[in-house]
């Protein structure tokens, strides 16, 4: 089991944010949140939205921290990455 956590860099909500995927599958990644008490609506198609706050309790738990870049890389790698091609698809309306 590998759950990935990556820099946090994006700004919202006056908060910085990362994103918690898995390597290994989406229910591992749902499995990893549920415990950690990341509530689903979190969830955006292949990754969790974290707070730089909760860092450390998630590495506690057994997130472990990599690059951006590399994030991207094991997700692709691993099959689980939703490109924006499909993102664009997958909404209504399109």
């Amino acid at each position: 089991m590998t759950v990935l956590l990556d820099s946090p860099l994006w700004p919202r909500h006056d908060r910085l944010w990362g994103h918690l995927v898995s390597d290994t599958s989406v229910e591992e990644l749902h499995a990893f949140a549920d415990a950690a008490g990341i509530p689903r609506r979190a969830f955006d198609r292949d990754h969790y939205d974290v707070p730089e706050e909760r860092y450390p309790e998630l590495v506690a738990l057994g997130a472990v921290r990599v690059e951006r870049r590399e994030i991207v890389r094991r997700l692709r790698a691993s099959g689980l990455r939703v490109t924006a091609r499909e993102r664009r698809s997958s909404t209504p309306g399109r």
